[in-house]
């Protein structure tokens, strides 16, 4: 299984923005579907965004569409979370993800490997 480890997390006023970063192990990342969830205290983990092996489709949970964007580099072995217009309720532990197969999926059960996760706050 990739290994995954995230970067990037940290502590933003509301309306703010932040990047995390997702490193890829292998050099056969871009084989991998490759997904964002997140996990705020006492909830459960929650589909934020999806890309397709090659980046070339992406698919967003509605509380975030409009403001959130996922990317790929897979020269680089790395996907990104571009995260805009930053709310209070987007608090929480991002994870990265990876699938394989064809299909992109906002299905936890379906991503087979997991990074520890990065500490998202939105102040208020």
């Amino acid at each position: 299984q990739v290994q995954l480890v995230e970067s990037g997390g940290g502590v933003v006023q509301a309306g703010g923005s932040l990047r995390l970063s997702c490193a890829g192990s292998e050099v056969t990342f871009s084989s991998y579907g490759m997904g964002w969830f997140r996990q705020a205290p006492g909830k459960e983990r929650e589909f934020v965004a999806a890309t397709s092996k090659s980046g070339g489709t992406s698919i967003y949970s509605d509380s975030v569409k409009g403001r959130f964007t996922v990317s790929r580099d897979n020269a680089k072995n790395t996907m990104y979370l571009q995260m805009n217009s930053l709310k209070p309720e987007d608090t929480g532990a991002y994870y990265c993800a990876a699938k394989n197969g064809p299909f992109v999926s906002r299905l936890a059960k379906d991503f087979g490997s997991w990074g520890q996760g990065t500490q998202v706050t939105v102040s208020s």
